[in-house]
């Protein structure tokens, strides 16, 4: 297997968690390149259920894995999880699970004014998950973050504790809210340095020597590409680069060691939160899609909106990314439903739009073209060929294929691991 990219290709939730835990078979190391506990991976092993939030999903398969420097973490919850996948019979040693030295520090004061804001702006709350992600990503570009390696240092409490002070003074005076325990927030962290100091390396000196050594990395994205800071719907975004092309910046390596980089896409559409939504359903067909999905967020348990799959959306998915293969996930989901629908353009103001656009006000007004196709009625949870599949299965990913220029490569229908199609295992090589 080359080294891998594993981007999702919509607004999250498209089942990576799944796909970075079977493909981790044909690597040597996962790593993490973005995000924070604002993301959530499920995975189903033998009947079991996972979910990691910050640990790559490769851990339960024994790979190395490695939380990249593009990371935010909150110590806490990492040792809460580390806990958590250890009474599970997983192995998080410091030898498995590394951290990088310069991924940033969720601070207490950071979940704080998150919660503050999102309280505070009533009438245009971006629907953040409230775990300090955004203030997290704000102070790393304001040079005001603390990084591991900030954590390891004697100084540590000294910078801690007046940058601390600058966020109370705007939690009092400006939100009106309770200010942080200084104290008691340092105490916490002289406990969270005794645990997760073994962890902290220099990750992307690790990198180099595994992939010099002719191991294969497997890189493992959050969220998905139109929550993307840059290339999203913003401001109903992320705060992190969640392309393909962080992957390198995020973990320390150049864009020479990237092989393949594959886009998951759900077989519909879903979003957590707010935002424009083109293809959105607000009658039984999307009900059907939300009951049948189980589409949950897996970090905030907040019910997914559920819509048509979008080939303009995923179009731009694949400029954005590169992406060399898709993996369609849920696709079982869809079984028993009459017809399909497939966004293939939008109208706004009578003109048609064959390109994501960026604006936000463009896109919420726009209306999606339809194509139809006729669905199918079996349940394909227990296929494992493509030559098994209906007819009409089949078509559907055809056009996805032919709407986007992009093969599938990989086909779920189902959670567990064995519920996949490898379609010419380009991975196993």
């Amino acid at each position: 297997m080359a080294n891998t990219v594993i981007v999702g290709t919509q607004w999250g939730d498209e089942g990576k968690g799944k796909i970075v835990d079977l493909l981790a078979e044909y690597s040597d190391y996962v790593v993490r390149f973005q995000g924070g506990n604002n993301a959530g991976h499920t995975m189903v092993v033998d009947g079991e259920q996972f979910v990691s939030h910050l640990v790559p999903s490769g851990i339960i398969r024994g790979n190395t894995c490695i939380i990249g420097n593009g990371m935010v973490v909150d110590p806490e919850v990492l040792i809460n999880e580390i806990d958590y996948l250890k009474d599970k019979g997983v192995d998080v040693s410091p030898q498995r699970l590394k951290i990088s030295e310069k991924a940033h520090l969720i601070m207490p004061y950071h979940k704080g004014l998150d919660h503050a804001r999102e309280a505070y702006n009533k009438k245009k709350q971006i629907g953040t998950t409230g775990r300090g992600i955004g203030p997290c990503y704000e102070d790393k570009a304001a040079r005001r973050g603390i990084r591991f390696i900030d954590m390891l240092d004697p100084e540590f409490e000294e910078k801690a504790r007046l940058i601390a002070e600058e966020k109370n003074f705007f939690l009092e005076h400006f939100y009106k809210c309770d200010p942080v325990d200084i104290n008691d927030m340092i105490a916490g962290f002289r406990a969270h340095r005794e645990r997760l100091a073994p962890h902290v390396s220099d990750i992307s000196v690790i990198i180099d020597q595994v992939l010099r050594n002719g191991k294969r990395v497997l890189f493992e994205g959050a969220q998905g590409t139109h929550l993307d800071i840059d290339h999203g719907t913003y401001p109903y975004v992320t705060s992190s680069n969640t392309v393909s092309g962080n992957a390198c910046s995020g973990s320390g390596v150049g864009p020479k060691k990237i092989d393949r980089i594959t886009g998951i896409v759900k077989a519909y559409t879903t979003r957590v939160g707010k935002g424009p939504f083109p293809t959105e359903l607000f009658d039984e067909t999307g009900d059907f899609m939300q009951e049948k999905g189980a589409e949950f967020g897996a970090t905030t348990g907040r019910r997914r909106r559920c819509g048509w799959i979008d080939a303009v959306m995923l179009g731009n998915a694949v400029r954005l990314n590169s992406l060399t293969g898709f993996a369609v996930t849920k696709l079982d989901v869809l079984g028993g439903l009459e017809n399909l629908k497939i966004c293939t353009g939008y109208k706004y103001r009578g003109k048609l739009i064959e390109h994501f656009p960026t604006g936000l006000d463009v896109l919420a007004g726009c209306e999606p073209v339809y194509e139809t196709l006729p669905g199918w009625k079996e349940d394909i949870s227990g296929v494992s060929s493509y030559q098994e599949l209906p007819e009409n299965t089949k078509r559907y990913l055809d056009r996805i294929e032919q709407l986007t220029e992009t093969p599938v490569e990989i086909i779920s229908v189902g959670p567990g691991r064995d519920q996949t199609i490898m379609l010419n295992n380009p991975f196993r090589q």
